[in-house]
């Protein structure tokens, strides 16, 4: 494996081997260089560019420079070959400016810029459908939509298929309360307090041990399954079958790479067949899944296809896909529909999608969707959703922003979570920490790339998709394969770079944290956190890339003096995964709780100071004095 080491007196001024060219230049030569910069900017808004002896000056975009060069330099060449010019380029990360020189005869020179400006000009913009002016919705009253007053009557819907096993049934308090323990600690419960559960606590189902004792009366199911080479349950589904299956609304927290996505799978094909109401004779599909991204979505769709089930037929719709193409699916039929928010909220605004006809819900990743913003979408496309559907919802995390969702869509939700409540990283994964200056990143990451063994497949998180955009490109000019991924990128490469991942053409992947959740790939040995990411949560999923199916990985994280304020929460993270904790790490939280504790005194005083002020001001007024 990679290996990366800091020595105890690395200096950031130590000559280090970049895998590209760096000019050494004297101040006045940087001076030059900061007007030519300048004006390279300047001429760049103004459309212009400039013509010197040794040839063509063209200035580009540096989000643009990778789509340039290509994979391995392959466009660049082809330029190069169809223009007979050569093409130099000059990166600029300053401005957001890089330049393209071009040299040759003059029509070469001509020629090459016009190759250039083909291959980079912005694609036509999809022409928009007008839509009916929206009106604004009355988000507190949401739940108080009474579908008495729709124009039509509901179907009866079938929810509970379960038929106990008999050795499952005949379970002792103490035996379940094994079972539970021994798969990672199960907990389970009806989730809200204020709800009448004494009476409800016994109508929680028992766990169960084999794909058997869930499935003995669905012996295509059965077969199904034994096709995947599964051996046991994990854990959530071991507990989370005998619920769904009841038809029972579920809440299951748990990590990324434990199985949730197959716990909700296969109930809601069940499901599916059980309504009484003939396939033609449906309003739409019986299942919605929704997912926060597209990468999420799409691998919960490439699970439904694994499993051949009653010809049941699924589509994933997704922004960045083809919208016409998804609607034309829909509408043919299909009993499953795996979405994200924002194409969900498209299709239904536009009645592509009738989703009066789901009968079961699945919010999949429901804090992340939350953090992404997308609860007033989720909201208005679910307000035609019959109210007594079942609806399951999974998170990594219980935060206030989930228990409200939960509250707004489910019926007396019985709660599965594994391990613990609190945000914990998975156990196999091995943790490094460096506490680094800014500046000493990118050295280390060329000693990480340099190191890597053939085998090794790395995630290299950035928090900003220009950095991504910027690395990749130097990556290419030093011919070293690599991939990126971020939420500026057509879907169509979003998807070639997880399936060239995936299919080891590449083994570097550079990302933002649109990569964090979703992206199931088995072998990926290490997750580099170049930046930090922007909360612990954040963390967790990135740490959770690696380590999956039963295999050990390696996660690397950089940080800085600013990233100070998830010193503590980090550290909770690390003892409890038995991980080393630099003694840096237990300083930088020492340091900020005082500052905390500081900057809380300073803003306890300046109101004390404020009102003091104000209460002199009064009584001088009040006495007929002047200040």
């Amino acid at each position: 494996m990679a290996e990366l080491q800091m020595n105890e007196g690395w200096n950031s001024d130590q000559e280090f081997e970049y895998p590209f060219s760096v000019e050494e230049s004297i101040p006045s030569q940087k001076i030059h260089k900061t007007k030519t910069r300048f004006n390279n900017v300047r001429n760049y808004k103004n459309g212009s560019q400039q013509t010197k002896p040794h040839g063509l000056i063209i200035n580009i975009d540096s989000k643009k420079v990778g789509k340039l060069i290509g994979k391995g330099g392959c466009n660049i060449k082809e330029l190069q070959e169809k223009s007979n010019a050569k093409i130099k380029i000059e990166q600029s990360t300053t401005y957001g400016i890089s330049t393209a020189t071009l040299t040759g005869s003059q029509a070469a020179q001509n020629k090459a810029k016009e190759l250039i400006d083909e291959l980079l000009k912005d694609p036509p913009q999809p022409v928009k459908i007008e839509q009916e002016k929206k009106k604004q919705i009355p988000w507190s009253q949401i739940n108080k939509r009474n579908h008495e007053e729709e124009p039509f009557s509901y179907p009866p819907i079938y929810k509970n298929f379960y038929k106990e096993d008999s050795v499952i049934a005949q379970m002792s308090a103490g035996h379940v309360a094994e079972i539970r323990l021994k798969n990672n600690n199960i907990e389970v419960q009806h989730v809200f307090d204020d709800e009448e559960n004494t009476a409800n606590e016994l109508c929680i189902p028992n766990p169960i041990e084999t794909f058997e004792q869930a499935f003995h009366n669905y012996p295509e199911v059965l077969q199904e399954i034994r096709k995947q080479g599964f051996t046991k349950p994990s854990p959530i589904q071991c507990q989370a079958w005998p619920i769904l299956l009841s038809g029972k609304d579920m809440i299951g927290i748990a990590q990324t790479g434990t199985g949730k996505t197959l716990a909700f799978l296969l109930p809601a094909l069940i499901h599916i067949v059980g309504q009484k109401t003939p396939f033609n004779e449906r309003l739409g599909p019986n299942v919605l899944i929704l997912a926060p991204t597209r990468e999420l979505a799409l691998q919960i769709e490439k699970e439904v296809g694994k499993y051949s089930y009653h010809d049941i037929k699924a589509v994933c719709v997704y922004g960045g896909g083809n919208r016409q193409d998804q609607i034309d699916t829909v509408t043919k039929g299909v009993q499953i529909v795996i979405a994200t928010p924002g194409r969900l909220n498209d299709l239904v605004s536009v009645r592509a999608i009738d989703v009066r006809s789901v009968t079961y819900l699945v919010l999949d990743e429901a804090d992340r969707m939350l953090d992404m913003g997308f609860e007033p979408q989720i909201r208005k496309s679910l307000l035609d959703v019959r109210s007594d559907r079942q609806t399951i919802m999974t998170s990594a995390t219980w935060p206030p922003g989930v228990r409200r969702l939960a509250r707004s869509y489910m019926q007396n939700p019985i709660q599965v979570f594994i391990g613990s409540l609190d945000l914990a990283a998975v156990h196999t994964v091995k943790q490094q920490i460096y506490m680094i200056s800014e500046e000493d990143k990118m050295p280390m990451l060329y000693e990480f790339i340099h190191n890597m063994e053939p085998e090794d497949k790395v995630i290299v998180f950035f928090s900003k998709k220009a950095r991504v955009d910027d690395l990749s490109s130097e990556l290419a000019l030093a011919h070293i394969s690599c991939q990126s991924i971020h939420g500026g990128r057509d879907q169509e490469d979003r998807e070639l770079a997880i399936e060239e991942l995936k299919t080891g053409l590449v083994r570097i992947l550079l990302a933002t944290d649109v990569a964090s959740r979703g992206l199931d790939i088995e072998d990926i040995t290490h997750v580099f956190n170049y930046d930090f990411p922007r909360d612990i949560e954040e963390y967790v999923h990135r740490v959770g890339r690696t380590g999956r199916a039963g295999k050990t990985g390696e996660s690397i994280t950089f940080m800085t003096k600013d990233d100070w304020s998830h010193s503590k929460e980090l550290i909770s993270i690390l003892e409890e995964a038995s991980q080393l904790v630099p003694d840096e790490l237990y300083s930088m939280a020492e340091r900020y709780e005082a500052w905390k504790i500081k900057k809380a005194e300073e803003r306890a005083n300046n109101r004390s100071c404020g009102r003091g002020y104000k209460s002199g001001f009064n009584r001088q007024n009040r006495w007929g004095g002047k200040w």
